[in-house]
């Protein structure tokens, strides 16, 4: 049984490690992208709102996301666990992932942080070649990361339910360093 939230900025390895933990624990890992992208090809009710706010060119809302959360949670293949990935952004997405989480009688287990420094993702995304991975805009989605998503790791961390991880080193050692860390869970 596997309940986490994976933080960590863009860049710090999150996608790699919930491959791996989805191996090793057999729960299906949960990305925002992935269920937008899959509820606006199906024209789900919520992914038509999604697609009108996406065209717009603004960001989806909250009620949507969550509402896609909630559809994905009621999933038999979560019945073991989840991994969240990309979600909650900011503060209000997680309180309201906390109470859906009550009302599904299914808490959070604890929020893994990968922690990567700045520079060093800098030099990560730079070094895969996408096109969009620019210095500029790799350090605009730094900020806004920063200014969203930090305040998640003090609040977590009022929780008791942060686990700050390194995320530097060969993928097998910040792998062993997060299981270390939900073991303690």
């Amino acid at each position: 049984m596997l309940k986490i939230v994976l933080l960590g900025a863009p860049g710090s390895g999150k996608g790699t490690q919930s491959a791996k933990l989805v191996e090793e624990y057999g729960v299906p890992q949960i990305s925002t992208g992935d269920l937008l992208r899959h509820a606006v090809s199906e024209q789900t009710e919520l992914g038509l709102e999604a697609k009108k706010a996406m065209d717009a060119g603004e960001l989806v809302s909250d009620h949507i996301v969550v509402g896609m959360i909630r559809e994905r949670l009621n999933e038999p293949d979560t019945a073991n666990g989840f991994i969240l990935d990309g979600f909650p952004r900011s503060l209000a997405q997680a309180e309201a992932l906390d109470e859906m989480l009550a009302e599904l009688g299914r808490p959070l287990q604890c929020v893994v942080h990968l922690r990567v420094d700045n520079e060093e993702i800098v030099q990560r995304l730079l070094s895969r070649g996408r096109e969009d991975d620019n210095e500029q805009t790799i350090r605009n989605r730094q900020s806004v990361y920063q200014e969203q998503t930090e305040p998640l790791v003090a609040y977590y961390e009022k929780q008791g339910l942060l686990k700050p991880v390194a995320g530097v080193g060969t993928v097998d050692d910040i792998f062993s360093r997060i299981k270390t860390a939900l073991n303690e869970a």
